[in-house]
């Protein structure tokens, strides 16, 4: 009887697994198994942010190669820059939100971003508000506006000087406004302002001729371009009529004047008018002043020159008045003062 060796009595499965295990030689260690297989490709890099294409531009300024928050610095930074405003007075800096303006920004962006070809031109849309620019040119107008300077005759030691006459100026708001939003719209930042120009109804070249009656001396000065030409003695009002003191200018001149009694007149009380000729008490000439019912005017009665005879007129030689009927016009200026 034959002895079995001893494996003979393990299952069959066991010695299966027993003839497939690997057998480590000598000086061998079998390596413990894994469950992770080694790499075979390299990880992708995260991608960067996207970038607007090149040459592309917002509202004139380059954004090509720039992210999109870049972008938007640089246009705000552009957009915000302040305005420059010159006036006869000052020059200001102002910034474009404080004349109404604002800009779409953020859809200019996203347009410029999505571009897909090169140097595209993406407009930046500004809007204006009309009420608020109005409001800022009122404020304007209001500081700059000046009136005109009328010349001005004083007189100085009985001798008239003049006070220059300057131009006025008053904004032009609705063009300035229509030009502003115009501008604002186009991204410019300088602008002049446009002012109308308000001339003097006054000026020296209108001072030509000045008439100055010294009442108590009885005499009439009379200048031209304020230097004085010729002197004159004259008969000026009664006590109980005096001539007026105070500034007038010349109204009404006539030749060959008829005479009115004046309204309200007690001295004229009953008189009718006198027509022109030898006994008319104007003689040949009449120059109305801006004083009631008070001229100068010739007189056939030479005697009463150099006092006071008259019921408040300036009573003058006739071959005299007619000489300075001829220089004068309308509108001279007449002084008559007390000395």
């Amino acid at each position: 009887m034959h002895r079995l060796a001893p494996f003979a009595l393990l299952p069959c499965s066991v010695l299966l697994f027993v003839a497939l295990a690997p057998i480590a030689s000598a000086g061998e260690t079998t390596p413990p198994p894994t469950t992770t297989p080694p790499p075979t490709a390299t990880t992708p890099l995260a991608a960067g942010p996207k970038l607007i294409q090149p040459g592309v531009t917002i509202g004139g300024l380059l954004v090509g190669g720039l992210t999109s928050g870049e972008a938007r610095k640089v246009v705000m930074k552009r957009f915000g820059k302040p305005f420059t405003i010159l006036s006869p007075k000052r020059t200001m800096r102002v910034a474009p939100s404080e004349l109404g303006a604002s800009a779409y920004v953020g859809k200019a962006i996203t347009t410029a971003v999505g571009v897909r070809g090169a140097n595209f031109a993406v407009p930046l849309r500004v809007d204006v508000s009309k009420g608020r620019l109005d409001r800022f040119l009122a404020t304007l107008g209001t500081d700059t506006d000046r009136e005109p300077v009328e010349a001005e005759l004083r007189l100085r030691g009985f001798k008239p000087v003049a006070r220059k006459s300057v131009a006025g100026r008053r904004l032009m708001r609705v063009v300035a406004a229509q030009q502003l939003s115009l501008m604002l719209r186009k991204h410019e930042r300088s602008y002049t302002l446009p002012y109308q120009v308000l001339e003097p109804k006054v000026t020296e070249d209108d001072l030509g001729h000045v008439i100055v009656i010294k009442r108590e001396s009885r005499t009439l000065l009379y200048f031209k371009g304020l230097k004085l030409k010729r002197s004159f003695r004259i008969a000026t009002g009664q006590s109980s009529y005096p001539t007026p003191i105070g500034e007038y200018e010349i109204i009404n001149m006539q030749r060959h004047p008829t005479w009115y009694p004046p309204e309200g007149s007690a001295w004229a009380e009953g008189a009718v008018p006198i027509p022109p000729g030898p006994g008319n008490p104007l003689g040949t000439r009449w120059m109305g002043i801006s004083a009631p019912y008070v001229g100068i005017h010739g007189t056939p009665d030479s005697a009463s020159i150099g006092y006071s005879a008259s019921h408040g007129c300036i009573r003058m030689l006739i071959p005299q008045v007619e000489w300075l009927f001829e220089q004068v016009d309308v509108g001279t200026p007449v002084f008559i003062v007390r000395a």
